[in-house]
């Protein structure tokens, strides 16, 4: 059923406490570190991958856990999850920090250039197709090869090659032309 080895995936089946520790070990950083990618908030990429695995563990549970490949599962289970949240945040409105708190980090001024920078590039980021977005999460934020990529999205390299290109040239048209000092 899951595509580890024999034993682990029957005590993963079983729900045995260290094939479970085993394959949370294995994954989760590289499932936080796409969340974080895609979602550019800590707190809310840690929730995210947690969830992730709590998925698991409910899809082991009813027998609809992975039967090929646990760590595509897992990052496909991680997408739906963060494309939940970007469709319920899009639907309700956030307040605003209110401009008379004081910013108590170092450099105030290099901050809000950076934090307008961070801005531009996820507002671009999220005007993006959601297979332009999962080509540079995978190729950028988990570090994924052409040919990995190519795999996880059922996609030849030359199809990953021109969804990056345009993905690229996507959010260079967005952005614009931005001074990186």
């Amino acid at each position: 059923m899951i595509s580890l080895n024999g034993q682990r995936a029957n005590r993963l089946e079983k729900l045995d406490s260290k094939a479970i520790g085993a394959v949370y070990d294995q994954y989760f950083p590289e499932i936080y570190r796409y969340a974080l990618y895609r979602v550019g908030d800590q707190s809310l990429a840690e929730d995210i991958a947690s969830d992730v695995f709590i998925r698991l563990l409910e899809a082991v549970r009813s027998g609809r856990g992975p039967e090929t490949n646990l760590k595509g599962w897992l990052i496909g289970t991680a997408s739906h999850i963060i494309t939940d949240h970007l469709r319920k945040k899009y639907r309700r409105p956030e307040e605003e920090i209110p401009e008379s708190l004081a910013d108590l980090g170092p450099g105030p001024a290099t901050e809000a250039d950076q934090r307008e920078k961070n801005r531009l590039v996820r507002d671009a980021y999220s005007k993006l197709t959601p297979d332009q977005q999962m080509v540079l999460a995978l190729r950028f934020g988990q570090g994924y090869s052409l040919e990995e990529t190519a795999t996880h999205m059922d996609k030849n390299v030359n199809a990953i090659k021109a969804l990056q290109f345009r993905a690229l040239a996507a959010l260079q048209r967005e952005i614009g032309e931005v001074d990186y000092d």
